[in-house]
């Protein structure tokens, strides 16, 4: 073979690679574009509730994307608001004793459930995960009843109990899932060298399902931070009301002034606590909502 016709043969390879990279280089950018897109979209309600947050008087009526005369006087406003930072304090109780109990009592269920070996586990875990879909309306008015003949209606205690009844089995279903994917040979080894079934489970169990603790614990902190019905409904005064009821009894400085802007100012406070426990937790969330999607 001569040296032209071997500088050729090698030159066609060469260019079919580069018209195969061509397609692969476009479709890149098309995903590219539809991922801004996406986040542009998904973005863009919260970066309008910052923009209102810094209007006031007439500009709150404008539709400009930047606000004319930034202010920070809706959040001067609503910390000036006795109300507001009761409520702030109210909601952080109720969300932390919520998650609290519900990753304490959520761990030893599905360690049970993961671990023991009984008829019907399977319909089991699918009546506790059917209690999440229960609507919250249609116990609204009988725990109110409740709530008022024994007492505790308008406390904490009274909204974390409900709360509990919802997030706890959304913390067991994330825990089995989890637990089954932590070899039993571990706990076996521990019981050999001496440690109890309760030692095995939180000096060795417990560390490795980390990432299931941390996504269960972050879900359950974000719906009882969220939680608006049971809130508004068994509470009546700001000695117990959240935030997300707080909110809502929000007025204007004078009768006929709608507090967009405080509104949304206090609404942008109460999602930091929630941006920063995602972007911080951001791994162990993915890790423990990923467990169990491969078998390995």
């Amino acid at each position: 073979m001569s040296t032209a016709e071997s500088a050729q043969s090698v030159a066609v390879p060469r260019a079919r690679t580069r018209e195969a990279r061509k397609p692969k280089r476009n479709w890149a950018w098309v995903q590219w574009v539809a991922v801004v897109a996406v986040m542009l979209f998904c973005l863009f309600p919260f970066y309008w509730l910052i923009n209102t947050s810094l209007k006031t008087g007439p500009d709150l009526s404008g539709a400009a994307l930047l606000p004319p005369h930034p202010t920070l006087a809706n959040y001067k406003s609503i910390f000036k608001n006795p109300d507001f930072t009761h409520a702030l304090r109210n909601s952080a109780i109720v969300s932390l004793t919520t998650t609290f109990l519900a990753l304490l009592v959520g761990s030893f269920c599905a360690y049970a459930i993961a671990r023991l070996k009984f008829r019907r586990k399977f319909w089991l875990l699918a009546l506790i995960l059917s209690i999440t879909t229960f609507p919250g309306i249609a116990i609204a008015a009988p725990l109110f009843k409740l709530w008022t003949d024994i007492g505790i209606y308008n406390t904490l205690p009274g909204l974390i109990i409900p709360y509990l009844t919802f997030a706890l089995p959304l913390a067991i279903y994330i825990l089995v899932s989890f637990f089954k994917e932590i070899p039993k040979d571990l706990e076996e080894a521990a019981l050999v060298d001496g440690a109890t079934h309760f030692q095995a489970f939180y000096k060795v169990v417990v560390p490795l399902a980390a990432p299931g603790l941390a996504t269960a614990g972050i879900l359950t902190f974000i719906f009882a931070w969220n939680e608006f019905l049971l809130a508004i409904t068994l509470t009546s005064s700001a000695t117990a009301r959240t935030v997300p009821a707080a909110i809502a009894f929000f007025t204007g400085s004078t009768q006929f002034e709608q507090p967009l802007g405080t509104i949304s100012a206090a609404s942008v406070v109460i999602s930091i606590p929630l941006i920063l426990l995602v972007l911080l937790f951001q791994k162990r969330i993915v890790a423990g909502l990923t467990a169990g999607a491969v078998k390995g």
